[in-house]
């Protein structure tokens, strides 16, 4: 892992160009996702932020015209009808992304894999995406953090946004690591065992959750296939919640004809995001509760953001 960031980070400071050369403050400071309801503002909304409810500065906006790297990561392993239908859908979505976006991807199986380094080249990154393969085990639970790490330090280098979308269709049954909660005692009708299940998935999101806290890229999620059993659907909130964490999203299919539709929403959500980078206030090795409100000519507009963030201890 420690040889990939050092070719992405290239790849984004020359993507970046003169815009690296501005002069850096040294006021701490930390990224966060905004969404302003589409149609609402036709001119430049004003931002309005608060930590921990107290007024708050912002030191830049990145506006949704702004330069972006979109880290897809592939995590494929199931019904190819419905693999081939996602695939479809992303090759439609990037072929229609302006061309200051930038899109890297990834693979989750056997550990993170980098297929294509971040690039403007729109037929590259199809045909990766389309020879691509379904083989393995699901890998997002243990990929997912160094992903948002490798996006996380793109952010910190260069005035950039960065999302990471993971397009999965894993079953926790299918993990290479153990989640199923066996019963303890298969013997005891009243094992609690029998009665909680879904502990060490939850226990899995709970870990990722603290780690990525800190970390200021939004992790979005379109996964293929929903499944009804108990610890499939632990896990599928599981992933909700971890999007949801850092301000992104988390969609899921219960059909092929979804399918379509839930990646062409995502990609326009990526797309439309805003990056507010607020200043820290000194001393703070807490979590910070996010406030934001936005004017347009004068009227409050609807936002959706990031609640929440916690500084990296020093």
């Amino acid at each position: 892992m420690l040889r990939v960031i050092p070719v992405f980070l290239f790849i984004i400071v020359a993507a970046a160009g003169a815009v690296l050369a501005q002069a850096q403050t040294m006021d701490p400071a930390f990224s966060i996702p905004a969404w302003i309801d589409k149609g609402k503002c036709t001119e430049n909304p004003t931002f309005d932020p608060t930590l921990n409810g107290k007024p708050a500065k912002v030191k830049n906006e990145l506006a949704p015209t702004s330069d972006q790297v979109i880290l897809i990561v592939l995590d494929l392993t199931g019904d190819l009808s419905r693999i081939d239908e996602a695939k479809q859908a992303v090759v439609t979505s990037i072929s229609n992304l302006p061309r200051n976006v930038w899109v890297g991807v990834l693979r989750a199986q056997d550990g993170l894999h980098v297929l294509a380094d971040p690039t403007p080249d729109r037929q590259k990154v199809i045909d990766i995406i389309q020879s691509l393969t379904s083989s393995g085990t699901p890998g997002l639970l243990e990929t997912v953090r160094p992903t948002l790490t490798l996006a996380d330090s793109m952010i910190r280098k260069s005035p950039v946004r960065v999302s990471v979308l993971y397009i999965t269709d894993g079953s926790i049954y299918r993990y290479r690591e153990d989640y199923t909660d066996p019963v303890i005692n298969p013997s005891d009708n009243h094992d609690l065992s029998r009665r909680f299940r879904g502990v060490l998935v939850n226990e899995k999101i709970s870990k990722l959750e603290r780690h990525i806290s800190s970390l200021e890229a939004p992790l979005f999620v379109v996964h293929l296939h929903y499944r009804q059993n108990q610890l499939d659907l632990a896990y599928q909130n599981g992933l909700d919640t971890l999007a949801r964490d850092t301000g992104g999203e988390t969609v899921i299919c219960r059909s092929n004809a979804e399918i379509s539709q839930a990646v062409s929403h995502i990609f326009a959500r990526i797309s439309d995001v805003w990056g507010l980078i607020l200043s820290v206030p000194l001393k703070t090795h807490r979590e910070l509760q996010v406030g934001l409100k936005a004017s347009c000519g004068g009227q409050d507009v609807q936002l959706s953001w990031r609640p929440h963030f916690r500084p990296k201890e020093e």
